[in-house]
C-alpha cells in the first residue's frame, strides 16, 4: 500500500521517487501524500532510505554528491524541482531538523536570526523580535533570554537542538522535516521536543523520521512504513498512525514492528507510559 485512504488535503506529494547512489539503488518507486498541519511519522529498519527521503522533500539530497534523483515531489502541486524554483526560498518553506544539533559558533541570537538575515526578509531592527516569537515558539525563550549573546556552545545538546528548531521557525517555514530529532537527546529533552511536535502539528506540517515506534504512536497522525525490498527502499505501507500499528495489512510490516518492539523490550525493558525507546 503507498497511499493513505481518507486521508485530508495534501500539501506534499510524491510520486514515481526513485534515488540512485552510482550503480546501487537506494530507494525504489517511492509514492506518498502528506496532509498539512498534521505530523507524519517516517519508520522503518535501519538502510530503507527514510532520511534520504526525508532530504528529497527540500532538495538537500542534491548536496550529497553521487545521488541521482528521479520522479517528483510537488509542494501544493508545484513541482520543487521545476523551472524558476528557487531552492534557498524552498527550504526556507521546508525547514529541516538534524539528528545532531548543528549550531554555529556564534552567540544564541545570532543562531537564531541566522536565516531571516541571509535571505534579507526582515529589516535588522525587528531581528529581536522574530528572535523572542522563535525562540519562544520553540519553548527555549524563558531559558536563554537573559543569555541571547552568550555562544551558544555553552547550551545543553537538548537546548541547541531547541536552539536549531528556533533556527528553522524564524524564516516561518510551513513544513517542518525532522531526522531523528530526539535520538541524542536525554529523555526530559526528548519529552520536550515530542510536545513541541504536537504543538507545531497544529499549525504547521510535521515529517519526521524516527527509529522510535512509541515516539511515532505518540506524536504521529500519519505513518509510512519502507522496507528493503531485494535491497532497496520502498513504501510498504501508510495508514492513520493508530490502524497501522494496530492492524498492519502487509507482513513485512508486521514483522518489523514485531521485532522493534522485541529489540526495545530487551534493551529498555518494560515500556511504562511516556517511556522513550532510543
Amino acid at each position: 500500500m503507498d497511499s493513505v485512504p481518507g486521508k485530508p488535503q495534501q500539501i506534499i506529494e510524491i510520486s514515481g521517487l526513485q534515488v540512485h547512489a552510482g550503480p546501487r539503488q537506494i530507494l525504489r518507486n517511492i509514492k506518498l501524500g502528506i496532509p498539512g498541519h498534521s505530523a507524519f511519522a517516517l519508520v522503518g529498519p535501519s538502510g530503507a532510505g527514510k532520511s534520504t527521503l526525508l532530504r528529497c522533500i527540500n532538495r538537500l539530497v542534491e548536496l550529497t554528491p553521487g545521488l541521482r534523483v528521479s520522479g517528483e515531489v510537488r509542494l501544493h502541486g508545484r513541482l520543487v524541482t521545476g523551472p524558476g524554483v528557487d531552492v534557498d526560498e524552498l527550504r526556507c518553506r521546508i525547514g529541516m531538523l538534524f539528528q545532531q544539533p548543528v549550531v554555529f559558533p556564534k552567540s544564541v541570537f545570532q543562531n537564531v536570526v541566522f536565516g531571516t538575515r541571509h535571505h534579507g526578509r526582515v529589516h535588522r531592527r525587528d531581528w529581536p523580535e522574530v528572535a523572542e516569537r522563535a525562540l519562544t515558539e520553540a519553548s527555549l525563550w524563558n531559558e536563554v533570554k537573559d543569555r541571547l549573546h552568550e555562544p551558544a556552545l555553552r547550551l545543553s545538546v537538548g537546548q541547541q537542538q531547541r536552539l536549531c528548531l528556533a533556527r528553522a521557525m524564524a524564516v516561518d517555514p510551513e513544513v517542518i522535516l525532522m531526522d531523528e530529532p530526539t535520538s541524542a537527546l536525554d529523555p526530559r529533552s526528548t519529552e520536550a521536543i515530542e510536545e513541541l511536535i504536537l504543538r507545531l502539528k497544529t499549525h504547521r506540517t510535521i515529517v519526521v523520521v524516527t527509529h522510535n515506534l512509541d515516539q511515532a504512536r505518540r506524536v504521529a497522525d500519519w505513518v509510512s512504513c519502507l522496507c528493503v525490498r531485494d535491497g532497496v527502499g520502498e513504501v510498504a505501507e501508510s495508514g492513520c498512525c493508530s490502524d497501522l500499528f494496530e492492524k498492519p495489512q502487509v507482513g513485512e510490516v508486521a514483522a518489523f514492528f514485531r521485532s522493534a518492539s522485541r529489540y526495545a523490550a530487551s534493551v529498555e525493558g518494560p515500556v511504562t507510559p511516556g517511556a522513550t525507546l532510543e
